[in-house]
């Protein structure tokens, strides 16, 4: 159960990372201050590498997890499914980092409405992951 509440306790922090990175974009796609892009750049940067660890240890646990009854668990139709959402939700991270290097250099050219659908998306991934992890439905 304690490797269990770990992986919970990162994945929560990591999702509370991912919903907020990407709000962040919102603002920094809509200003034209030199001084709020800086700040942004900062901030943007240090939450990227605040929740990057949080996400390593969310899978070590989760793999941790899966290695305790691998027989069980890679043959469960619900956890085939899990994993290819949160390789699916990994790959948001990577594509969250080089977003945060485009508005860093000014490169970027998406829209605040680019980033305000972009921020929704983790929700598609975070209610399906908990109902499969506990309903187990096929």
């Amino acid at each position: 159960m304690w490797l269990k509440a770990l992986h919970l306790a990162f994945m929560v922090c990591w999702f509370a990372g991912l919903f907020y990175l990407p709000r962040l974009f919102v603002y920094h796609a809509m200003t034209t201050a030199t001084s709020v892009h800086e700040q942004l750049v900062v901030m943007e940067r240090r939450l990227y590498r605040f929740i990057t660890p949080f996400a390593a240890l969310t899978v070590f646990f989760g793999l941790w997890l899966l290695a305790l009854n691998p027989g069980y668990y890679l043959t469960a139709g619900w956890m085939q499914l899990k994993l290819i959402l949160v390789v699916l939700l990994l790959a948001y991270h990577v594509y969250c980092g080089r977003l945060l290097r485009g508005l860093a250099d000014g490169s970027n050219t998406r829209s605040h409405r680019y980033f305000r659908i972009f921020n929704e998306l983790p929700v598609f991934v975070l209610f399906p992951v908990v109902i499969l992890a506990v309903v187990r439905p096929f």
